[in-house]
């Protein structure tokens, strides 16, 4: 059969268009084998903009808050139309310090959080133990980002899943179809699939079938410990032996602890390394993780480029489009970019500009 888009990539990303595409009138198919299974399934599902912004990512900062502001409406109708909780907190980041330098910079922080407006408190040592009694008694001060939320990518990946009223086609897709210098299709291991647009959602994995992308794999090593709920009730983030750490907390009394960043291609082992290094400084931050079970390691590559901005839009190939790139944001950029995504496939959007794929041309 032929189709109006096929969306190649399983993931939140690629779920996520697929289904806000199929709900504007248009013919859609998926393209992927197992879908869910790759950087989302390993993904801690922060939606976080503000305790991770940077000084020099102003323009990742705005799209992320942009999305951030979209996910309320966009987990009520998933979760209607997915039939399942999404496990949604919206309770905040804690980011701690320890020492004098790290407070310094939690001061310069807030400073700059501030300035562009953003909502942040505050708080001395008593305060933050305050809020999670569990922290570690050496933590001398921290910031509150309120507005930061989270949500379970596993149950997001499901509910897309059940939501999407198109075709999964589950299988890995091999090629593109180009003729007459369009893109006209794609091929999978054991089928063509034919579309008027080609949407390229694969991640990490995207250049294989569109080489000239600058985007590389990611490797980020996560834990999933579980005790009682209760345990934490909100992010907490520090760095630790100057790197930075984080505890996600789930309804169900999982704790997801993360993560590593390496540059080491596609390298999906998980190593004892890694683990150590996860939980040693997780212990640094909640001394008492080391009482919880170790109850999964997994491995997830990010699709980086080369300023952490996603790539979004059509290409100068006809009928190919990008929707890629989204760093450590996936999930929280999923509903901006489908909303975008959608749109401008139907021809009623220009599209999101800071994320032009072309810009790197």
């Amino acid at each position: 059969m032929a189709y109006d888009v096929a969306v190649v990539g399983g993931g939140v990303i690629g779920l996520a268009v697929a289904w806000r595409t199929a709900q504007r009138g248009l013919s859609v198919a998926l393209v992927d084998p197992d879908p869910g299974s790759g950087a989302s399934h390993a993904s801690a599902g922060m939606l976080a903009p503000v305790s991770e912004v940077t000084y020099t990512e102003e323009p990742l900062l705005r799209l992320g808050l942009a999305s951030l502001r979209l996910w309320p409406a966009f987990r009520e109708e998933l979760e209607e139309a997915g039939r399942q909780s999404l496990d949604h907190r919206s309770d905040g980041t804690l980011s701690v310090a320890y020492g004098p330098d790290d407070l310094a910079y939690l001061s310069d922080l807030a400073d700059f959080e501030q300035a562009l407006g953003l909502k942040v408190e505050r708080l001395t040592g008593r305060e933050c133990r305050a809020y999670e009694p569990m922290l570690s008694p050496l933590v001398r001060g921290g910031l509150l980002a309120g507005d930061d939320a989270w949500v379970n990518p596993r149950r997001v990946v499901r509910a897309l899943l059940t939501a999407f009223s198109g075709v999964v086609v589950r299988g890995r897709a091999t090629g593109l179809i180009r003729a007459g210098g369009a893109v006209t299709g794609v091929r999978t291991e054991g089928a063509v699939v034919a579309a008027e647009t080609v949407v390229v959602a694969a991640g990490a994995w995207s250049p294989t079938l569109v080489p000239e992308l600058p985007i590389r794999p990611v490797k980020g090593q996560i834990l999933r410990l579980r005790g009682a709920p209760g345990f934490l009730t909100r992010c907490v983030r520090g760095t630790v032996h100057g790197s930075p750490a984080y505890l996600v907390p789930r309804g169900d009394g999982e704790i997801t602890v993360g993560a590593t960043v390496e540059e080491l291609g596609f390298d999906g082992r998980v190593t004892a390394g890694g683990v150590y290094e996860l939980l040693r400084d997780a212990r640094e931050l909640v001394p008492g993780v080391t009482e919880l079970e170790l109850a999964e390691t997994t491995t997830g590559f990010r699709p980086g480029t080369p300023d952490n901005l996603p790539l979004i839009g059509f290409t100068e190939v006809k009928g190919l489009y990008v929707a890629t790139g989204h760093h450590r944001g996936g999930v929280l950029m999923a509903p901006v970019t489908a909303e975008a995504v959608a749109a401008q496939l139907a021809g009623e959007g220009d599209g999101l500009g800071p994320c032009d794929p072309g810009r790197f041309a």
